[in-house]
């Protein structure tokens, strides 16, 4: 089975300021540092990272394509802050598309397939229990977009990349004792459901999960924020 490739985290001709740029930007987004409706200014992140203006707008571009950033003509760049309705049409559609790619997966996926998403869980659990809270929430995510490669539809993993990283950034920021805001153990739960064979039971927990994310979500704004204080080293 063909593999279709998830976009790519990062471009083979980035430069290294570029590419730190944007993974200090993405971290900040998914670790709520940076909380949605933050505006993102050319001119203080040239100042931030030393660099021309052509460089961060690339940046911004490739966050905006992943669907973190808002860009606003004659307003510049904004950290993508949905509306309450827009993150309720968000969730409807995640549930929609979700339960249709598992309903392919398990029509033929193999055991290697359903192995590769096995690791892909320890290893989210396993960056959860060391503190590693980035790289926990990047696999998270990371677990719907190798799911949905495994229905070698591309428009749907196009669909469910953007879907993803649009509200798992306004959901990254709440913890609860005990619980994850895109847990493992529910991924877990899939999976099993997924290696048993038992697609309807796979499906019931997808949807209890994508509701528990949205139950979750607390869009909000922000107004005067300082990039200086979470991005990049210190202008002298």
């Amino acid at each position: 089975m063909s593999r279709i490739p998830v976009p790519e985290e990062k471009s083979p001709k980035s430069s290294v300021t570029e590419e730190h740029m944007y993974q200090d930007v993405y971290d900040a987004i998914m670790e709520h540092r940076l909380p949605p409706g933050t505006k993102l200014t050319e001119q203080v992140l040239c100042q931030i990272y030393s660099t021309a203006r052509h460089t961060v707008r690339k940046v911004l571009t490739r966050l905006s394509t992943e669907g973190l950033v808002d860009l606003e003509a004659n307003r510049g760049a904004f950290i993508a802050s949905p509306s309450s309705q827009e993150a309720k049409d968000m969730f409807e559609m995640r549930n929609i598309l979700e339960h249709a790619a598992l309903a392919k997966v398990a029509s033929h996926a193999g055991t290697r397939q359903l192995a590769a998403l096995r690791k892909l869980v320890n290893e989210e659990r396993a960056a959860h229990q060391r503190g590693d809270r980035p790289t926990w929430i990047r696999l998270s995510a990371r677990f719907h977009l190798e799911l949905a490669m495994l229905t070698d539809n591309a428009l749907l993993v196009d669909a469910l990349h953007r879907l993803v990283s649009r509200t798992t950034l306004l959901i990254a920021n709440i913890d609860a004792p005990g619980q994850n805001a895109c847990s493992f153990d529910e991924h877990d739960d899939v999976l099993s459901a997924l290696e048993k064979g038992d697609l309807a039971q796979a499906q019931h927990h997808m949807a209890h999960h994508l509701q528990h994310c949205e139950e979750r979500v607390q869009p909000e704004a922000s107004e005067g924020f300082d990039l200086r204080n979470v991005l990049g080293k210190s202008i002298s």
